[in-house]
């Protein structure tokens, strides 16, 4: 087998595989032999079958599936070895009709596109801007509100305030405010908070189990969704419907915020962890800290690759890369959702192209161990988003369980090659920090 390497510019080459039979017949044969093994044709006892007749039969198909592999395990082979460093996949390239009945010689043609060469340097020249969160007493005391209503104990008042839900029974009325024969009924619940019409949030105030009030079904309900949803009804009913209603009480619901003591420091943080109010504080603001802290890093690495991809501007073999993403495109794709959607490819591609750049230079290494770290701070995470801390059997077992598995694996690598990228970047390039407010902070982006 020969295979020669044809560059037409920086960005695009050819490479040609020349096939003898030495290369294939090998292979064939022994395909043959397994089809024969298993063949099974009237006349003959099964696994008895004629060599001659197998190969009549199934031996163009057996050469045309032979070739297909050993081509592809040879081009494969040949950009590895010679360290060629492509963008998408080879294509085969359209020649001469291959009669695979009669040649003995083949040659097959296909096209590779080519990573640019670029190198980056990394220095103060650089500079970016690092948004973060300024922690103060405000976002803690929004914070602990949210933990106390979290654990927070469901009671029933007599009377219906501003913090309740009201349970009732709803019945449309006719044009002389009686209960309408086939009309509306619904049994519901209705939060006080949730309303924003003044009239109806006026009305459900102050009410008692059993009480009757009567409403004007556009100042309950907001839009003809928030209708259709909430009192079954069809979305062209209630977008044209205009009615009073009935909201009979059934029940009244509150949830009362947890006292602020050590029942409650022992329930978020464990038994003994947390013992006053101060050190409850701390931990949030903490908390709040390595939280937001995520967030500026992700708000940094988009600004990051923005201002690289611009001002590197890689050059990539966009006719063949277009090509290519037709050919793997798991649906058909047109011209024009082509040409729509490039764009954003590319960016991505140039700053995948930036990142394995800086981490080849930088020498960068994901270990095992940090893989098995990264992958039980995760789950961590998600179990305190539910209030739970597991222990660390349960962690351990539910970290190798993710592990295996190849995606979720790769996602985890990827994600620490990312956080180590963004660390040399934090270290060798100037970071304009600016602390601003939680709403500062997330508006615009």
């Amino acid at each position: 087998m020969n295979i020669t390497k044809h560059e037409i510019d920086n960005l695009n080459a050819e490479i040609k595989i020349a096939v003898t039979p030495v290369d294939y017949e090998g292979k064939v044969n022994d395909a043959l032999k397994k089809v024969q093994r298993q063949a099974s044709m009237p006349g003959f006892r099964p696994g008895k079958v004629p060599a001659g007749l197998i190969k009549k039969q199934y031996g163009t198909q057996i050469l045309v599936d032979e070739m297909n592999k050993l081509l592809q395990d040879s081009i494969y082979k040949y950009i590895e070895e010679n360290k060629i460093e492509i963008l998408g996949n080879p294509l085969p390239k359209e020649q001469a009709q291959v009669d695979f009945e009669k040649q003995k010689d083949f040659e097959f043609t296909y096209e590779i596109g080519l990573a640019p060469q670029f190198n980056i340097d990394l220095n103060k020249t650089h500079s970016f801007n690092h948004k973060t969160v300024k922690i103060d007493d405000t976002l803690i005391d929004k914070y602990i509100k949210d933990v106390r209503k979290n654990y927070g104990k469901p009671v029933n008042p007599e009377i219906s305030g501003e913090k309740d839900v009201i349970f009732v029974d709803i019945n449309e009325l006719d044009e002389t405010n009686a209960i309408k024969p086939g009309g509306i009924f619904k049994s519901t619940s209705i939060s006080y908070e949730r309303l924003t019409n003044e009239k109806a949030k006026a009305k459900v105030i102050g009410l008692k189990k059993d009480d009757k009030i009567i409403i004007d079904i556009n100042e309950l309900y907001e839009t003809a969704i928030d209708k259709s949803v909430s009192l079954g009804i069809d979305k062209e009913i209630a977008e044209n419907i205009k009615c009073n209603l009935q909201l009979t009480v059934k029940n009244i619901a509150r949830l009362d915020e947890a006292e602020l003591n050590p029942e409650l420091f022992d329930k978020v943080y464990g038994a003994g962890n947390v013992k006053t109010e101060e050190e409850f504080r701390e931990k949030i603001k903490a908390e709040l800290a390595l939280m937001f802290n995520a967030d500026s890093d992700r708000f940094l690495r988009t600004e990051i690759e923005k201002n690289l991809v611009e001002k590197l501007n890689l050059q990539l073999p966009d006719a063949f890369l277009k090509r290519w993403l037709k050919v793997v495109n798991e649906k058909p794709i047109t011209e024009e959702e082509l040409e729509k959607d490039y764009p954003n490819y590319t960016k991505a591609m140039q700053w995948k192209l930036i990142e394995n750049k800086i981490i080849k230079d930088n020498e960068i290494k994901v270990s095992g161990e940090e893989a098995a770290d990264e992958a039980k701070l995760f789950i961590r995470s998600e179990y305190a988003k539910y209030g739970q801390q597991p222990d660390e059997e349960e962690v351990n077992k539910i970290a190798k369980d993710l592990l295996s598995r190849e995606k979720e694996a790769q996602k985890i690598f990827e994600n620490l090659y990312s956080k180590k990228v963004l660390e040399i970047i934090k270290q060798n390039c100037t970071l304009t920090t600016n602390e601003v407010s939680y709403d500062d902070f997330f508006k615009n982006n």
